[in-house]
């Protein structure tokens, strides 16, 4: 078993962290306090081919699973509100183009691949958070047309995005009677609601979406009627990996603020580095990182090679990743005694950031709901 990166993974790894570095970590702050995500650090990010990572190489750049947390991974060591809002985008390219027609693949992917347009993704509705499946919102077939009505919440992009993938009920209840169907930012009947106020990623603009007789072209139907709501389910592995890999990045940045933190500050006549108690914390959040690091990277090669148990092992490290990686923020924070409090030194902000983490993309009581099924259903 090979657990190295290849010279190409580690080139694509050093790209984003070198990125992160120097265009994102410096400013990160300033994008939070304007609540705005930087449009010109996104058209970057597209520039660099990240924005349709794994998007097949005629339109995006063809990278695998794998590749895709190396780059969250090392974008999120510098603002993993500004990272985690790319991934997202990056799961819609990857449906359209998984499952879009080619028409919808060559109008759509050339775009988003550059972040010309940005993409959102609408599952989540107010009265179905992780019972997804029970969603409401309708889009009826009125001709060459569909007509949506409803309201998705939380959506990250909610009035910044260009594109939003809207899983609507075409058909009776439950998952199979649920379709992907694309709007266009500006189509009538398309509102948002007000920002809301939250706890982290504050630079992500977050609102509802809501539909009033909010008619598309019929041909916006992603794929095949009745078959969004495991499309969506696939995007969701894929993306639970980014949102794990965006958590991993942000997490070693405060081990690495803590480390030099502790080298530098004294208390009691010795360096805060000299005691052993706070010596074998560092060393506890290092084994936590490393062993996230290992598990993500086997569930991203899972999902690669299309293995079985791939959607438990997403879950699984979802779950582990996100929870492991919050802790360590955490207790980086509090190593940072009264400054980890303070917003100069990046810590807190993280910490708030990363809360959500550990909700979004399925929470980490589904993760466990699915790992629990998979188990049980293997014993039958």
């Amino acid at each position: 078993m090979d657990f190295a990166l290849t010279d190409e993974q580690t080139q694509i790894f050093d790209i984003a962290r070198d990125f992160a570095v120097t265009r994102m970590a410096p400013r990160a702050q300033a994008w939070e306090d304007a609540k705005a995500l930087p449009s010109e650090v996104l058209s970057e990010l597209g520039d660099l081919g990240m924005a349709a990572i794994t998007v097949r190489d005629d339109f995006g750049s063809g990278l695998s699973r794998l590749d895709a947390t190396l780059i969250f991974e090392g974008l999120s060591y510098g603002c993993p509100s500004v990272s985690a809002f790319l991934s997202i985008h990056n799961m819609v390219a990857w449906m359209i183009d998984a499952f879009g027609s080619e028409e919808q693949r060559a109008e759509l992917l050339p775009e988003l691949a550059t972040m010309a347009c940005v993409a959102s993704y609408c599952l989540t509705e107010p009265g179905s958070g992780s019972d997804a499946a029970a969603l409401r919102t309708t889009a009826r077939r009125d001709g060459d047309s569909f007509v949506l009505d409803g309201t998705k919440s939380f959506i990250s992009g909610a009035g910044f995005s260009d594109l939003y993938l809207v899983m609507a009920r075409t058909g009776g209840p439950g998952a199979k009677g649920i379709s992907a169907i694309l709007v266009d930012k500006g189509t009538p009947g398309l509102s948002f609601g007000a920002q809301e106020r939250k706890m982290g990623w504050i630079a992500q603009p977050t609102a509802e979406v809501r539909f009033d007789a909010c008619r598309v072209p019929a041909q916006n139907l992603l794929g095949e009627p009745g078959r969004g709501f495991a499309y969506a389910m696939q995007g969701l592995d894929g993306g639970r990996l980014s949102i794990s890999a965006c958590a991993l990045g942000a997490a070693q940045a405060t081990l690495d603020k803590s480390v030099l933190y502790l080298q530098q500050r004294s208390a009691f006549g010795q360096k805060l580095a000299d005691f052993q108690a706070l010596q074998f914390r560092l060393a506890d959040m290092e084994t936590a990182l490393q062993a996230a690091r290992i598990f993500l990277r086997q569930a991203a090669w899972k999902l690669d090679t299309k293995a079985p148990d791939a959607t438990k092992f997403c879950a699984m490290a979802k779950r582990f990743v996100t929870d492991a990686a919050f802790d360590v923020a955490n207790q980086a924070l509090q190593l940072h005694g009264g400054y980890g409090y303070l917003a100069d030194f990046g810590i807190e902000k993280i910490v708030r950031d990363l809360r959500v983490h550990q909700i979004l993309e399925g929470t980490n009581e589904i993760m466990r709901l699915i790992t629990a099924r998979a188990l049980l259903s293997q014993s039958n």
